[in-house]
């Protein structure tokens, strides 16, 4: 059995999941603080309730991620 293929993908898993967490222990600041907080995100509070749907940062999220895959699979 050949696991080269299983470690380059656990090594770019581990890199990207790295990132992020270097992304969350900066918190509100750096270059990303505007992440979160773009026009399409919404939210609704009253008295009693709150509520957010950040669209615009998922949107923007799931096409990041969606090209780096695609750099990777690409041969």
């Amino acid at each position: 059995m050949d696991f080269s293929g299983l470690g380059k993908m656990l090594l770019w898993m581990g890199l990207i999941v790295a990132g992020i967490g270097l992304l969350f222990m900066m918190g509100g600041k750096g270059p990303f603080a505007w992440l979160g907080r773009l026009p399409g995100d919404f939210s609704f509070k009253s008295k009693n309730f709150s509520f957010y749907f950040p669209l615009a940062t998922s949107l923007l999220i799931s096409v990041v991620l969606t090209l780096i895959l695609w750099f990777m699979n690409r041969k």
